[in-house]
């Protein structure tokens, strides 16, 4: 009798958890679809009036580190962007670099270039530099990523409506191979979220390589924070103020060289996204922010916390039960998806194994590259926890 109600409840906790990762990676994007659809029947919008064309002054942002061998061609990308060139004031805060990018940038005229030698981390950077930004709206970029040709103008037009406080652009990924194109389909996804996000609410954080803000809103942020996009972004959610986003106002970059490499970059992404839900823990209450909370839970907190968790629950969970029921027992759906769910991590093993030998197969990198992202929240909590992981972020290596 007490073998049988521990296997129920090994039952359930399977069941929560099934149900929890299904929400997470798909569930969510289905409900927020079909929330989004009762939206536009149930709520009508309002027409913005505006009386005349809205262009005003912006500041592009940019925090660089040792960034000498792009430099040529960001300016040539900045200088063809379609926003009136006199709206338009550069910024560049080079601190720590010592490859000469303070000084090839300073040859090229309006352009604000401010140094210093000692690297303190990008978000030190942000926090210094923000003084001498004079505009009422602020875009921040990295120093190796592109724009769209359109993107301030398509910014812009989003701050037309007084409760936008910070519009996210949409990272986009250059595929040549199936690494990239796999990190590729993930932005992709990320972006229709984002696009629904929008439209139901607010955005759940801004993309670091384009995001924009009303300057007034800035806040200084901790000097030892990872995650300054999403910090900064979130913070002026918490103001009442909305996050908008537009896929078309894109900044475009090489992906990691391959799944090792990204696997670093997520790694320091869920450190820094263990210590943004910590410090962002006020937004958990759903009766003090609403539809914020729902969609900050539902898109990131979970993928960052209970998700991840949940592959290593179920997998136990379901051989316990399958152990039971017999392990080679397929008139018992339990057996099956524990099967499936071993044949999957051996998909992903083999595409591991594959990526060693410069082989490449495309269908592979799909659950080698799902692995690789849950994997990353457990070695990013240890890392943060240890305190082990540096504000001065290790560069991946890029395509």
């Amino acid at each position: 009798m007490g073998k049988e109600i521990i296997m129920i409840e090994v039952k359930i906790i399977f069941w929560v958890f099934f149900f929890l990762i299904f929400y997470t990676y798909l569930g969510y994007g289905i409900l927020l679809y079909f929330l989004v659809r009762l939206k536009r029947v149930f709520v009508i919008k309002k027409p913005t009036l505006i009386t005349e064309k809205f262009e005003p002054e912006v500041t592009l942002f940019v925090t660089a580190y040792n960034e000498k061998d792009f430099i040529d061609l960001k300016m040539q990308n900045t200088f063809s962007l379609d926003y009136p060139k006199e709206k338009i004031k550069n910024v560049w805060v080079t601190d720590g670099s010592d490859d000469g990018t303070p000084e090839i940038l300073r040859q090229y005229k309006d352009v604000e270039v401010y140094h210093l030698p000692k690297r303190a981390g990008k978000i030190a950077a942000m926090n210094r530099g923000i003084q001498f930004v004079k505009t009422p709206i602020v875009i921040f970029s990295d120093g190796n990523t592109l724009l769209g040709k359109e993107s301030i103008q398509r910014i812009v037009k989003l701050f037309e409506d007084p409760k936008v406080g910070c519009v996210s652009g949409e990272k986009r990924i250059f595929s040549k191979d199936s690494a990239a194109a796999t990190e590729g389909i993930y932005w992709k996804y990320e972006s229709f979220l984002k696009k629904l996000d929008a439209q139901l609410y607010s955005v759940v954080g801004a993309a670091g390589e384009l995001f924009a803000v009303r300057t007034s809103l800035f806040q200084i942020v901790e000097p030892d924070t990872l995650l300054d996009d999403f910090i900064i972004s979130l913070r002026i959610a918490q103001q009442g103020y909305t996050i908008q986003y537009d896929p078309d106002a894109y900044a475009i970059e090489n992906p990691s060289a391959n799944v090792r490499e990204e696997l670093k970059r997520k790694i320091r992404i869920s450190a820094g996204g263990i210590q943004s839900i910590l410090r962002l823990k006020s937004l958990l209450n759903p009766f003090k922010y609403g539809w914020l909370s729902f969609q900050y839970v539902s898109h990131r907190v979970l993928r960052w916390t209970l998700a991840p968790l949940g592959l290593l629950v179920l997998l136990i969970c379901n051989f316990l039960i399958s152990l039971q029921q017999g392990l080679f027992n397929f008139s018992n759906y339990y057996t099956w998806l524990l099967w499936l769910q071993i044949t999957f991590y051996i998909l992903a093993l083999l595409g591991w194994f594959l990526e060693q030998k410069k082989i490449t197969v495309k269908l592979l990198y799909i659950p080698y590259y799902f692995f690789i992202m849950n994997l990353a929240v457990y070695l990013g909590f240890f890392r943060y926890i240890k305190k082990q992981q540096s504000v001065n972020w290790e560069r991946a290596k890029r395509g």
